[in-house]
């Protein structure tokens, strides 16, 4: 540790209104790593929308201002605090995640504080880029269709399908022989999703959509579903599910909180249910989660692979907000620290 800078540059905002002004570039001294946590010199981190709803303080939680966003990202650990995890993760090279109310600092930043925890070795054939973009749409993509596959349902279906994990998810289901309906909101995104090869493709804006909806859910048996919009969709998707069936929310691009018809809770036994990232790895062994980042890491080059439509420097961390919320669907956003 005495080799390291004293100093860093780190993307803080001022306040959580996601305006332009609201970011700043600040020198900041560099953190020393305590029991059970490690420093890692930051590569890249994306932009995602989570990202976009803690900026704007819409995220499930609020860090005391000023802050530095970035949920996740890549980098090399170059210090460690006491532990065993801490030890075996001294100079290599992983994906790290910042996404926890506990975790002071955050990715976009030339160095990151973050329990060991958070952190998952790369493997030597992975990119560092794609290793950036690893942990949460890549892993949450892996979850959701594991849970479909575990629960042993027929089929499932999926809000926000043009997005990079629905685009990931849609690939994942492809790969196991799992049935999905994936749910658009314009023509545009549901001609270039079935281009991709997708079987079941339905726009919401379109005449017809609940009754195609509830049609394909009943015949197809999708009995489980993932939801990134939350609001008035998650209620749509609910009531055209058949009897029994789970609908998992693990976004809310909506901005709205979850509306859910009472009859499909009571009288057809469905659920409505949560899923955040973090918990989940939190819920895993080190074993656990070492067999499943293998898993993914074997096809960040292929089905979890994430386009990139743009790299920016910590200095233009505004911009690179501002291109991604314009063009979700284009690709991810990479801040690099060096760049």
């Amino acid at each position: 540790m005495t080799n390291l800078p004293t100093t860093m540059r780190a993307v803080q905002i001022l306040d959580y209104e996601g305006k332009p002004g609201s970011f700043c570039v600040a020198e900041l001294p560099v953190p020393r790593p305590g029991p059970g946590e490690v420093l890692v010199k930051v590569f890249a981190s994306p932009v995602n929308p989570s990202d976009l709803m803690f900026v704007q303080g819409h995220y499930g939680f609020k860090k005391p201002l000023p802050a530095i966003p970035g949920f996740e990202g890549s980098g090399t650990v170059v210090a460690a605090g006491a532990g065993v995890m801490p030890r075996i993760l001294n100079g290599k090279r992983v994906a790290c995640a910042a996404a926890d109310a506990k975790v002071v600092g955050g990715v976009w930043a030339e160095y990151l504080l973050t329990s060991a925890q958070m952190c998952i070795p790369l493997n030597k054939a992975v990119d560092m880029e794609q290793g950036a973009m690893m942990l949460v749409n890549p892993l949450t993509a892996w979850a959701l269709i594991d849970e479909a596959r575990r629960g042993g349902h027929r089929a499932a279906v999926q809000t926000a399908a043009a997005s990079a994990l629905g685009k990931m998810v849609v690939r994942l289901a492809k790969r196991f022989s799992l049935p999905l309906i994936n749910i658009v909101r314009r023509p545009e995104q549901a001609e270039m999703l079935c281009q991709t090869g997708a079987e079941h493709v339905l726009d919401s804006s379109a005449a017809g959509f609940d009754e195609q909806l509830q049609s394909l859910c009943r015949k197809l048996g999708a009995t489980i579903g993932f939801d990134a919009v939350a609001g008035a969709m998650s209620a749509q998707v609910m009531k055209a599910q058949p009897a029994g069936a789970r609908l998992i929310v693990y976004g809310a691009l909506s901005l709205e909180p979850c509306q859910s018809d009472p009859e499909s809770l009571i009288f057809e036994r469905k659920r409505l249910e949560g899923f955040w990232l973090s918990g989940w790895l939190r819920d895993k062994s080190l074993m656990q989660k070492f067999r499943v980042s293998s898993k993914v890491q074997g096809l960040l080059a292929s089905d979890l692979k994430s386009e990139v439509q743009g790299r920016f420097a910590l200095n233009d961390a505004a911009a690179a907000l501002q291109q991604y919320a314009k063009s979700m669907t284009a690709g991810k956003v990479l801040i690099k620290p060096a760049q």
